[in-house]
């Protein structure tokens, strides 16, 4: 395979000098008035100009279907989908003006070949042509921004009250997840708690963190408003849902934010994508570390109904560590006395 490889390159390079000592000769020749300045090559380099941009827009279409087994099924969340549509307009723009300034510099060749017949004219300059090809980009440039803003201020914006509030903290080399109790608030976290126990340093002295519990995977409900609370202890991670359309930076000492509306569970997408195995995920798209392989999540969008019956099985992570809040008391116990003396 190599020796075969190496016998091709070799060939093409041949090919290539002798292609570029022909032209050398034909120059030589021209600038002698041996030869005539329109040659036989004049008309085939024209020619295959066109002939290239056919082959290079078939290439490209080919391209195009060839992936498309690799691309995301359709967006299951709200957002999503007004994503995917400013995505598809401003990829629709861009190719279109690809399409057409490659079709007029593939075109022009063949069409204003040289001829001796005919004569270049000189157009240095036009005002009016600079104005319009500098405007008009700007114009749509400006137009797809404000959309891409507004998009961005509404997913962004404060979440409902009935938004169900799920924490997200990144760390090497894994994601922890806590979710509010029965009183649907989180409670306060500091990182000075953190421990090998209190992994996320949940602040117990706030009543609104008695009840939380931590899981193991996401679990939401379809239809519900979602907001993810994030933060990292180490690095910066980032918080990405591909097909919810979610994705925003883990930084440690700045908690960011996102809310979403799942719109398809699990299962109805498995149906959709006709691939009993499917299953939403959470990723890290930040360059973390050795381990950043490992940073994955499953993400289950069940039913309400299915959502409560997951609820009710959850219990407090005080509940599963009772020692912990007796050394809790104690250490807050002696950090008072400490601090009396």
């Amino acid at each position: 395979m190599t020796t075969a490889l190496l016998f091709a390159t070799g060939a093409i390079l041949i090919i290539a000098v002798l292609a570029l000592v022909y032209r050398i000769i034909t120059l030589v020749g021209i600038a002698k008035g041996d030869e005539k300045k329109v040659s036989s090559s004049n008309k085939i380099n024209a020619a295959i100009f066109p002939i290239l941009l056919v082959v290079g827009f078939g290439l490209i279409y080919w391209s195009y279907n060839d992936a498309s087994q690799y691309f995301l099924p359709e967006a299951a969340s709200i957002h999503g989908k007004e994503t995917d549509s400013l995505f598809n307009i401003t990829l629709g723009i861009v190719f279109a003006a690809f399409a057409l300034t490659h079709i007029l510099l593939f075109t022009f060749p063949f069409f204003f070949q040289h001829s001796e017949k005919r004569k270049a004219h000189y157009y240095p300059h036009n005002d009016m042509l600079e104005i319009a090809w500098t405007a008009v980009p700007a114009i749509v440039m400006a137009v797809l921004v404000i959309f891409g803003w507004r998009a961005w201020s509404d997913i962004t914006a404060p979440a409902t009250d009935e938004a169900i509030q799920v924490e997200l903290m990144g760390k090497q080399f894994a994601w922890e997840i806590r979710y509010p109790g029965k009183d649907l608030k989180l409670g306060k976290y500091d990182v000075a708690n953190i421990d090998n126990t209190n992994s996320m340093g949940v602040d117990f002295d706030d009543v609104n963190a008695t009840d939380d519990f931590m899981a193991r995977e996401i679990v939401l409900p379809v239809g519900k408003e979602v907001e993810l609370k994030i933060r990292a202890i180490d690095v910066i991670h980032s918080v990405f849902l591909p097909h919810f359309r979610v994705k925003m930076d883990a930084v440690p000492g700045m908690p960011t934010r996102f809310k979403f509306t799942p719109t398809i569970t699990t299962e109805e997408m498995r149906k959709k994508t006709n691939n009993a195995k499917f299953n939403y995920e959470l990723a890290c798209t930040e360059v973390c570390g050795y381990g950043h392989f490992g940073m994955r999540k499953i993400v289950k969008i069940v039913t309400q109904k299915e959502y409560d019956a997951w609820l009710q099985k959850q219990k407090p992570w005080l509940e599963k560590n009772p020692d912990y809040m007796a050394e809790w008391e104690a250490k807050k116990s002696k950090d008072s006395v400490a601090q009396a003396n």
